[in-house]
């Protein structure tokens, strides 16, 4: 009777020891496929993914940069570098492959940052450059970009001239023209902050120069504000005065700022006092006394409607393995 219980006892040790063993072996394959976040190609690649599951001969994964699910060839993945990778993750102590893909992963990471800063909070700068106006509307920073606006030079004939400065004969005057009473893009705060970058690739202007050719102008005198003067259904954005001498001089009412050069080769502009309801621009000077016919025109007022393509602050979404529209998908 004993004997039996005994054996009863020894059995049921066993089997709660089989069950304990299953329940460990599936927590580690549910922890490794939770914390992985490689799916290694066998080309030395990876995506960086949340969860994966094979579908005869293709793997189909969950995009942790694009937030969609995607599929490759089942042939195409190197399961062996995925599985230790996976081990590395659940222990604690990854291995090389695991730690070499995650400094790949925090260069890429910083590498980008570098490019493209952050000026508020979930708003960053684009990779490719150009002129963006960091605004308030209703309380919530937005970033609008400024497309460049072809000036007319009011000479008794049009011409649109893209980066040239201006070489009149002696004794004339020429003004710059826009069309249009008010600009496209329009801030609601008096102290914008502005971003340039026109030299995308590239952390300094180049320094090489011709013979007899001016220094180029450094990069905090290379970008001005000027003031803009509205008449009519156009306005005035400056005007070049000629001398005797036929040596040009522009007056382009310039408005005090702070320039500041940031990451990624941007710089930030800055009016030192609250700007006045108006019309203004951001010229990029060619040389101490010449300005280029193509500025970056906006204004300024308060009560504007929102400038329809701003860029506004990205949400922090919870992560999920599984977004909600996707929980119901059927296989195909």
């Amino acid at each position: 009777m004993f004997r039996g219980m005994k054996r009863s006892a020894a059995s049921t040790r066993i089997l709660l020891v089989g069950i304990l063993g299953s329940f460990a072996l599936l927590c580690f394959h549910v922890s490794a496929q939770t914390l992985a976040q490689r799916l290694i190609l066998k080309d030395g690649s990876y995506q960086s993914i949340t969860k994966y599951e094979i579908n005869g001969e293709r793997v189909r994964y969950f995009s942790a940069e694009r937030g969609e699910w995607e599929e490759v060839p089942r042939a195409m993945v190197d399961w062996e570098a995925t599985k230790k990778y996976e081990e590395g993750r659940v222990t604690g102590a990854p291995i090389p492959e695991a730690v070499e893909l995650d400094k790949e992963m925090e260069a890429a990471r910083q590498a980008l940052e570098a490019k493209t800063p952050e000026v508020a909070p979930g708003l960053r700068l684009s990779d490719e450059g150009g002129v963006f106006l960091l605004d308030s509307y209703q309380n919530q920073p937005q970033l609008d970009e400024i497309q460049q606006s072809g000036s007319d030079v009011n000479r008794n004939m049009k011409a649109n001239i893209l980066r040239a400065a201006i070489n009149p004969l002696a004794g004339a005057r020429q003004t710059i023209e826009l069309s249009d009473a008010h600009a496209k893009v329009q801030a609601h705060t008096g102290v914008p902050s502005f971003y340039v970058n026109l030299d995308t690739g590239q952390e300094a202007p180049a320094t090489a120069q011709a013979p007899g050719e001016p220094a180029p102008l450094a990069p905090a005198e290379r970008f001005k504000i000027i003031r803009v003067e509205s008449k009519g259904n156009k306005r005035v954005a400056g005007a070049i005065k000629t001398g005797a001498t036929g040596k040009s001089k522009a007056d382009e009412r310039y408005v005090p700022t702070t320039a500041i050069l940031i990451t990624g080769g941007w710089l930030k502009i800055t009016p030192v006092d609250s700007l006045p309801a108006g019309e203004y621009a951001v010229a990029e000077m060619l040389g101490r006394d010449s300005i280029n016919l193509y500025v970056w025109d906006f204004g300024v007022n308060p009560n504007a409607p929102a400038n329809p393509f701003a860029v506004k602050p990205e949400e922090v979404k919870p992560k999920s393995d599984q977004p909600e529209g996707l929980k119901k998908r059927e296989k195909q």
